[in-house]
């Protein structure tokens, strides 16, 4: 097995809830806070130096995702490979793939920000919205076809819990 990589920063040292799942192949770095059955899948980066990490309940972060200084809520799923820079993500929301979120982005509770979406600097999203596209665009998912219900049970299901735990040896 990996030594795990969990650093301190200025007498900070991250802080994982006994029930969440962390690989051993992610990075945690200073004031960073995952909460019960939460992910954090490989390659993930977590930095807390110029303000905290928050990683809330039952939220997955995918593989080689990187969070800087940035909140997310609860039940939030968050991609393969987005990155996340000083942004707050409420509950429920999903961040696709390879998303970026500039600083001081927020994005509001059960919104969808879809793969490949690039949010500017200090925009801020409605909750229950749909934000796509380079610079994003945001329609209200009310006027999409995409079914929210049928999204958010999906990926807010315990699957993702369920999947880490069958991984064993991959976290801790």
């Amino acid at each position: 097995m990996g030594e795990r990589r969990r650093y301190e920063f200025e007498g900070v040292r991250p802080a994982i809830d006994e029930e969440a799942h962390v690989s051993r192949e992610s990075t945690l770095i200073g004031d960073v806070t995952v909460e019960a059955d939460a992910s954090i899948w490989p390659g993930v980066v977590c930095r807390g130096d110029v303000g905290p990490v928050v990683v809330g309940e039952s939220t997955h972060v995918g593989d080689n995702a990187t969070l800087h200084a940035s909140r997310l809520g609860e039940r939030v799923m968050c991609g393969h490979g987005a990155v996340l820079n000083e942004a707050v993500v409420g509950d429920g929301a999903l961040v696709g793939f390879n998303a970026t979120l500039n600083s001081g982005v927020e994005v509001g509770e059960r919104s969808i920000v879809a793969s490949g979406t690039t949010v500017p600097e200090g925009y801020a999203i409605p909750p229950e919205s749909f934000a796509r596209g380079v610079p994003a665009t945001v329609t209200p998912l009310e006027e999409t076809t995409i079914d929210p219900g049928e999204i958010f049970e999906e990926h807010s299901s315990g699957a993702y819990t369920n999947l880490a735990q069958r991984h064993g040896a991959l976290f801790e």
